[in-house]
């Protein structure tokens, strides 16, 4: 609509935020440009409830959605996959995606323009990171800088960077990964999804991740406003 009216507006522009918003394509071109992304399959809300359609452990998720809705993590003992798939009350589409399940750290990265500012590590005494560890008070804590190696913490920036500019994205991103620091000698950094309108609550990483770099709330708007554009 902001485009047929020629209304300029912020963040990345249509294609750039479908193909964010659909996690199998946004693997694919991520993958395609080497930015490290974990194995998926696609499969139907019935096949997925049924029985396991990977080895566990797994996590099973809505192509389509955000904020961790409809998110389930398959443990290595559980006999059979979670039964609220096939529920009545389902919300998360008829196509889902499995992907492997990372054990490990939760980090993440924003992009501002072409700059990639701090990592920033979750960490939440919940379950995973849903929608409460988001959104709640308390429900998690934001360690910015992360406290990895320097290396990862370069790559995860320099992974940011790439994944915002395979998916064509404009403004301010953040990128979501996984980190297995007990993988191997440098261990194993796969990028989960890139949000392409990031939260800009009071809880939110990106506005936090600015201030580490410098730039206020208030700076971080401005800057956010100036850049808004069409034919994004």
């Amino acid at each position: 609509m902001l485009e047929y009216l020629r209304i300029p507006y912020t963040h990345s522009g249509v294609l750039a935020s479908a193909l964010a918003m659909d996690k199998h394509q946004a693997k694919i071109v991520l993958k395609a440009a080497g930015v490290p992304v974990t194995d998926h399959v696609i499969a139907s809300r019935a096949e997925v409830g049924h029985s396991h359609v990977m080895p566990t452990p797994y996590v099973v998720k809505p192509v389509a959605d955000g904020s961790s809705n409809g998110i389930f993590i398959v443990k290595s003992d559980q006999s059979h996959p979670p039964q609220e798939i096939l529920g009545s009350d389902w919300k998360g589409g008829e196509v889902l995606m499995v992907e492997r399940y990372i054990p490990g750290r939760e980090l993440t990265c924003a992009v501002m323009g072409d700059v990639a500012l701090g990592v920033t590590e979750i960490v939440t005494d919940l379950a995973f990171y849903n929608y409460e560890a988001k959104y709640s008070e308390g429900g998690s804590r934001h360690i910015v800088p992360a406290d990895v190696k320097p290396k990862i913490y370069d790559k995860v920036q320099k992974m940011a960077l790439k994944a915002h500019a395979a998916l064509g994205c404009r403004g301010v991103t953040r990128t979501d990964f996984r980190f297995n620091d007990r993988a191997g000698e440098d261990g194993e950094l796969v990028c989960l999804e890139i949000n392409t309108q990031p939260g800009m609550t009071k809880t939110s990483l990106a506005p936090e991740q600015a201030l580490h770099a410098g730039h206020s709330f208030e700076e971080l708007v401005t800057w956010m406003v100036e850049d808004a554009s069409c034919n994004r």
